[in-house]
Formats: C-alpha cells, sequence, structure tokens
C-alpha cells in the first residue's frame, strides 16, 4: 500500500522587514526602501521593498553599492524586536493549522498539513485563510508554495511573489522540476551550479541524462542527492524541534585586516565572545565541529572546519590560517563558530524509480 501524499506548505513573507516598516510608517509605501547598516561602515542589505529592486538592490548587497544604483534609497536600520513579534505572530496563526511547523527564519517556515482538518483539509485553502490572516493581523503579505514536498513547496512559493501562491500537484511536479534552472536545486550554490553547468547541465532536464554514479564521480556524496532533486524527489520530513545546528560570532570590519597575523590578533576577542554564547545556549555538551569563516576584501568567501569537542584556540587558529591561505588578501569579515550535529543526508539514495511510480498513481487521488 502506498504511502499517503504529503501536503507541504512554505510561507515566505515578502520583503518581511521592509513591509513591517511600511506598515508602521505608511508614508514610505511606494519608495525605495532598504533595512540594514550603514554605507560608512560597510553595511549590507538585509532586505527591501520591490520599489529597490527595480533599481538591482538585492539582500546581501553592500550598503555603498546599493545606493549607487538607487541614490534615493531609503536606508533603515533593522528594529530586531520588531520583527520578531511580527515572527511570533504569525507562527502563532500557523499552529492554527498543524503542529508540524519548522521554522527557516523569522519570515518563512515549512507546514505539513497532510492531517490537518482544517479547511476541509485542502492545503491550498489552508494557504489562502493563513495568508488573508497574516494580512489582517500583522499587516503584512506573504506567498505561499504548495507541494508534496519541501523542495518544490519552496521553489513554488516564489513563484507568484508578491502576495500570491502556486500549487505543483504530484502529476505536475516532473514537467514542473525538468524545467528548473540547476541553481534551483536544493544545495547547489554558486561553486556547484558554475561546475554543472560547464558540464552541460543548465536544467534539470539535462541533469537527468546522469546516472548516479556519474554524479557521484563529479560531486561525490551529493551527487546522490542531484539525482533525486532533479526528479523531484525530497524526503525531508518538517521538523518541528527547531533543535539548534550551530553556534557562531563574526565581525565585519571598518577597516579590512590587512594580513594574516591582524586576523590571528582579532581572533581571539572571537574566541571569547563565542564561549560566551556558547554558554548561554548550553551548548558545551553538543559541540561536534569547529570552523572559521572568512571573507576576503573582495568579497570571496571560505569556511575551514574539523571535528572538534570543544572551543580549542590552537585548532582555531590552525583553521584560520588554512582558510586565509585560499585568499592571502586582506579580510572584511571574520567569524569563528562550531556545529552542533552532524548535518544529515538531505535525501537517501533509495529506490528513485518507485517513489517517481508511487507519485503518479496517486497523483488522481491527490488533492492539494
Amino acid at each position: 500500500m502506498n504511502a499517503p501524499v504529503r501536503k507541504i506548505i512554505h510561507c515566505d513573507c515578502d520583503c518581511f522587514y521592509a513591509a513591517v516598516e511600511m506598515r508602521d510608517d505608511p508614508s514610505l509605501r511606494g519608495k525605495p526602501l532598504a533595512v540594514g547598516g550603514r554605507p560608512d561602515q560597510r553595511g549590507v542589505v538585509a532586505t527591501c521593498n520591490y520599489e529597490a529592486r527595480k533599481f538591482g538592490v538585492r539582500s546581501a548587497m553592500a550598503t555603498s553599492q546599493a545606493l549607487q544604483r538607487c541614490p534615493d534609497l531609503i536606508v533603515m536600520p533593522p528594529a530586531m524586536d520588531k520583527y520578531r513579534a511580527a515572527s511570533r505572530q504569525i507562527l502563532s496563526i500557523y499552529r492554527d493549522y498543524t503542529d508540524l511547523v519548522e521554522p527557516l527564519s523569522l519570515d518563512e517556515a515549512y507546514l505539513d498539513v497532510t492531517d490537518s482538518p482544517h479547511c476541509q483539509n485542502s492545503a491550498t485553502l489552508i494557504a489562502q485563510e493563513i495568508r488573508a490572516r497574516i494580512a489582517d493581523t500583522v499587516g503584512i503579505t506573504a506567498s505561499a508554495g504548495i507541494a508534496p514536498n519541501k523542495f518544490v513547496a519552496k521553489i513554488a512559493s516564489d513563484w507568484n511573489k508578491p502576495n500570491g501562491q502556486f500549487v505543483v500537484r504530484p502529476h505536475e511536479i516532473d514537467a514542473f522540476v525538468a524545467a528548473l534552472p540547476v541553481d534551483k536545486l536544493f544545495g547547489v550554490g554558486k561553486v556547484t551550479a558554475a561546475k554543472l553547468k560547464k558540464l552541460g547541465a543548465f536544467t534539470c532536464a539535462d541533469l537527468r541524462r546522469w546516472t548516479i554514479p556519474e554524479l557521484q564521480h563529479h560531486f561525490g556524496k551529493f551527487g546522490g542527492n542531484l539525482y533525486g532533486l532533479c526528479r523531484g524527489i525530497d524526503r525531508r520530513q518538517v521538523n518541528a524541534s527547531q533543535e539548534r545546528k550551530s553556534v557562531s560570532v563574526e565581525e565585519t570590519y571598518v577597516t579590512d585586516l590587512p594580513d594574516l597575523a591582524a586576523c590571528q590578533h582579532e581572533l581571539a576577542d572571537l574566541i571569547v565572545k563565542l564561549e560566551q554564547r556558547i554558554r548561554r545556549a548550553n551548548a558545551e555538551r553538543h559541540t561536534h565541529k569547529l570552523f572559521v569563516k572568512i571573507r576576503f576584501a573582495n568579497f570571496q568567501r571560505t569556511t575551514a572546519e574539523c571535528v572538534s569537542h570543544s572551543v580549542d584556540a590552537a585548532v582555531c587558529a590552525t583553521l584560520l590560517d588554512t582558510a586565509w591561505q585560499r585568499g592571502r588578501r586582506p579580510v572584511r569579515l571574520l567569524g569563528v563558530g562550531v556545529r552542533l550535529t552532524e548535518e544529515e543526508d538531505v535525501m537517501q539514495l533509495g529506490l528513485f524509480a518507485d517513489d517517481m511510480a508511487e507519485l503518479a498513481e496517486a497523483a488522481p487521488a491527490a488533492q492539494l
């Protein structure tokens, strides 16, 4: 007997920080707005509204660059207490429909509504009702994606932004995913995407021509995940436990750290702050790995890590040396942290053909 098709909603608030600011000050509406750090302190854009995006302003962009693209951009400092209050209201709404809520950040979450008794057990209607309640209660808009798994639901939530939703039914997954660029695959960053394209895989349809051994030859263990993802297979469960995965601290410097010696000097202070944060999180006994993160002056990023069950200053210094040697140039950001659990496989290899057959058989009866 086949397992029931899951009903997953990915809810994502539209330009969350900026939306809260426009809610509280309606005079900001219609004007290009960003929330982020000051340009004279190497601040970055945390989020921006759609008026700012028309000028090419994007999240994680340096505020100075954003102002070059949009001289009339209004830049506001983050008001985290206000955003957390709005997030708590939104999470409370989600939990009226299911206990299986997995927050990803203050403004987005997965919901498993497979067994929800609300709205005639229609995930589509549940998403509509949730979005309407967020608008009425919190005063901002949200978009949603509805699908049988997390990967497809997250992609779908971007389809009709802002203030919209999109449904991908089981029998539509194959065609929907086949047309996606490989950049959209879960876990594929810039480096992996560039390697895939160099090998001739620009879309998921292209990637499907490869066997598991071929993908593993080029991408190691992650190759098995790619094989499943490009076919729309994702076995990850919605995890409501919200377990902390890491603890870290980092600092962006107004003046670049010129060399490795300067980085090593700053590292000592970061380690003290990290140890304090670990104690506050009661995470001492859960430390599994130690890592050092660098962003160089040219914005190149790298992380060096190793297995370690404690914060060891000598090990941190070695990791810093390893990371710095990869770029050997001034550093604008330095961070240190610990990972508290082993990262689980995104997918199990399993019998992919059987998974697709189950989706196809269930498709006529499944109502998302």
